[in-house]
């Protein structure tokens, strides 16, 4: 096949070098991110799109993309895609549905355990008095195994989440739509999102970011909460109310929140949260590993399948 010959396919964030590479290799690629000024030159040319978390797959990008006939995403969630706009022309959406679960599983732990273990590092000798000083400063509150874990969401995520904090001993309680099967093998136990609030000394986050899931986390589920929760969020921002937690944190100093995902993103200076010491604030790094960004990457096979006329692995219901 001819370069000439080869379908275009739209690049909005980076992909991973491997994927990128058997992709040029099988097709022309153009990367460009929806704010340069050649965005709209290329998206009316593109047969295909792949995007990853910033940009906005509408309305308005479809009308101007007339030659689309599919659109990858490399990740998970998809609150950033108009799927029925999508369907109603015919363009299947194929994503990596399991591509980072393990990374973000990691980090929910790396969060928790930095927060309740300190562990300063040293970078030369200290005398006597020292060491024993540091010793007696830097001790844990207490051991997972003695605290209850609530999980809001028990997908993919969730549910490996909460097979982890089994294993290490922890009590766990979980919220879903529905009880789930595989968290019930696991010892999670399913109650009601009032009781979960209510009764979890840790409280992670996993929900989608559905439009019915804005603001789920607000007032009414944030007052339920302890007056010493660690709640961490690595889900979707726009689930959690975040007015209601600065207050809440404000009113309860021993309360801890670990935030990785945000509303809007980058964090703006009117967040309430930035206010609030107790309330830690990270860039959105839970998927931020090697393994997780090539396996979201690998969507392009999808991506040229479809464009083959062949069978889809992952395409969005």
């Amino acid at each position: 096949m001819s370069r000439s010959e080869r379908p275009r396919i739209l690049i909005t964030e980076p992909l991973a070098p491997r994927p990128l590479e058997w992709l040029e290799a099988r097709a022309e690629v153009i990367r460009c991110p929806g704010a340069e000024a050649d965005f709209a030159n290329h998206l009316r040319e593109a047969d295909a799109l792949i995007v990853r978390t910033y940009t906005a797959v509408d309305v308005s990008l479809l009308d101007r993309a007339p030659r689309l006939r599919i659109i990858g995403r490399a990740g998970v969630g998809l609150d950033h895609f108009d799927l029925e706009a999508c369907r109603s022309r015919r363009i299947p959406v194929v994503y990596t549905p399991d591509a980072n679960t393990q990374a973000v599983v990691e980090y929910v732990l790396t969060l928790l355990l930095d927060h309740l273990r300190p562990h300063p590092s040293l970078v030369e000798p200290v005398d006597h008095a020292t060491w024993q000083s540091l010793r007696a400063e830097h001790v844990g509150r207490f051991e997972l195994r003695e605290r209850t874990l609530g999980v809001l969401g028990c997908g993919r995520i969730g549910s490996r989440v909460a097979e982890v904090a089994r294993a290490i001993g922890m009590k766990v309680r979980y919220n879903d739509l529905k009880p789930m099967p595989e968290p019930e093998r696991l010892g999670a136990i399913f109650t009601s999102v009032e009781t979960l609030f209510a009764e979890s000394d840790i409280l992670t986050v996993h929900i989608d970011g559905r439009a019915a899931n804005r603001g789920f986390v607000g007032d009414a589920l944030i007052g339920r909460m302890r007056p010493d929760v660690i709640l961490i969020n690595t889900s979707r921002g726009m689930v959690l109310d975040h007015a209601a937690l600065a207050s809440f944190l404000t009113r309860h100093p021993d309360a801890t929140a670990l935030l990785d995902v945000h509303e809007p993103e980058p964090i703006v200076p009117e967040n309430p949260l930035l206010n609030c010491p107790n309330a830690k604030l990270f860039p959105h790094l839970a998927s931020r590993t090697d393994t997780a960004l090539e396996n979201m990457s690998w969507v392009v096979r999808d991506v040229m399948a479809g464009l083959n006329g062949e069978p889809l692995q992952y395409e969005a219901g």
